[in-house]
């Protein structure tokens, strides 16, 4: 029961996503926030090896992504969250990024959400129809790689 009750989370926090309109999500990303907590940056890989930067405004997952990064932990290491169709400046080596405000960590997700760095770079214009249903993207081999500083 231990090891289903993270899976049935997972599952429920990407159903949770899917069912957040796209617009809503864009929107929250120009929100202004009222924490006193710095932004954190950090490089994710896949089994591509391509990298891309995504940022956290959530203190607790700042600190999830910290302790994954110093082996603290070794729970939820992949990044899952909704993604925005347009570049980010700390990420610009990409048509898209993270919505920070949507982003989170899972062991497990449904398979309708990975795909690899490239293959969502190459098939953006499907993102939010069958490919990546609600812009929601789990790449299941998404691996933290290093904290980076602001850009």
């Amino acid at each position: 029961m231990r090891r289903i009750t993270p899976k049935v989370a997972t599952l429920a926090a990407v159903a949770m996503l899917a069912l957040t309109t796209p617009a809503a999500a864009q929107q929250a990303d120009t929100t202004h926030r009222t924490t006193s907590a710095p932004d954190a940056y950090f490089e994710f890989t896949d089994v591509t090896r391509a990298t891309a930067i995504l940022k956290l405004t959530d203190p607790a997952k700042i600190q999830h992504a910290r302790d994954l990064l110093s082996g603290t932990t070794t729970e939820r290491p992949h990044v899952l969250g909704r993604i925005i169709k347009r570049a980010a400046p700390y990420n610009p080596r990409w048509s898209f990024h993270y919505n920070p405000d949507t982003i989170d960590f899972f062991d497990y997700a449904i398979e309708v959400c990975d795909a690899t760095l490239p293959y969502v770079e190459e098939h953006l214009d499907e993102a939010g129809g069958a490919f990546l249903p609600g812009l929601v993207w789990c790449p299941w081999s998404s691996k933290l790689v290093r904290e980076v500083p602001a850009p």
